[in-house]
Order: structure tokens, then C-alpha cells, then sequence
């Protein structure tokens, strides 16, 4: 599992290069044609990665409910964020892979509630849903790259 974890804190270091590089302003920007933003897609990233892994194990996530709900599935960005919460989030890109990586390998996910992803595939083990958020992660850098290109 160390390699997928890898590939997370890889994936995670490039959506912090935009934190680090992009302005307030460009992180919050919705370009014509698009629905979301930089700060959005990178905030989801985070909050998925906890829903899939520590929520479905029945574990209470490490970020809390209310940044779920702000940036789950089906949500888009409904105002501007501040530089405070850009901060947050840049705060919890490596913090809660550095965790969970801890946690995975100390055993604590000894349940999982079984869940099918919106490509079908179905997630049955807390080491399928890791791997599987590689996946998720890979298409929300895509849509950063995307927006980057608009703004």
C-alpha cells in the first residue's frame, strides 16, 4: 500500500503547487463553460478521500462533517473562499494522507460498508477504496489542469 499512498501525497503535491502559485482570486475563479473551480476541486479531493475511506469504515472522518457537506459529490462552489480556508485546505492536502497512511497501518479500518463508485465498480475493503481514490484524484487534477488553462 505504500505505493498507492504515494501516488496520493504525488497527486496531492501538484494541487498544492496551484495553492502555492495561484492567487485568491484564481483559485475562487469559475471560467465560462465550467461549474467549479481550482479551490473546489482540490477541497472535494479531500473531503471524497475521507467519505470513501473513513466514513464508509464506519470511523469518523478527520476533517470535519461540515467541510464534507460543503464539497461532497454534487455540490459546486456557492461563493468565494477566503484565504483563511485556502489555508485549511492546504493544511489538510498531506495531513490526512500522512494519517491515514498511519492508521491503515496500524490496523484501525477493520470494517468496511460496501459502495458503488459512480463508474460501477463496487468498493468492498478499505484498501480498494485507497486505490479507487487514486482514480478519483487523477480526474480532479484533470479539471484543475482544465480550469487553468480557462483562467
Amino acid at each position: 500500500m505504500n505505493w498507492a499512498f504515494d501516488i496520493t501525497l504525488k497527486s496531492r503535491a501538484v494541487l498544492n503547487f496551484f495553492i502555492e502559485t495561484y492567487t485568491l482570486e484564481e483559485l475562487n475563479r469559475i471560467p465560462k463553460g465550467f461549474n467549479n473551480n481550482i479551490i473546489w476541486n482540490i477541497a472535494h479531493t479531500i473531503a471524497t478521500q475521507q467519505s470513501l475511506i473513513y466514513k464508509l469504515s464506519g470511523l469518523p472522518p478527520i476533517i470535519s462533517e461540515d467541510m464534507i457537506t460543503k464539497f461532497k459529490k454534487g455540490t459546486k462552489p456557492e461563493r468565494d473562499l477566503s484565504q483563511a480556508e485556502v489555508d485549511e485546505i492546504k493544511g489538510l492536502l498531506f495531513s490526512t494522507i500522512e494519517k491515514t497512511k498511519e492508521d491503515y497501518t496500524n490496523g484501525v479500518f477493520q470494517n468496511y460498508h460496501e459502495y458503488t463508485v459512480t463508474t460501477k465498480n463496487k468498493l468492498t475493503n478499505v484498501k480498494e477504496a485507497i486505490e479507487f481514490n487514486n482514480f478519483h484524484e487523477g480526474i480532479h487534477l484533470g479539471y484543475v489542469l482544465a480550469l487553468k488553462k480557462s483562467l
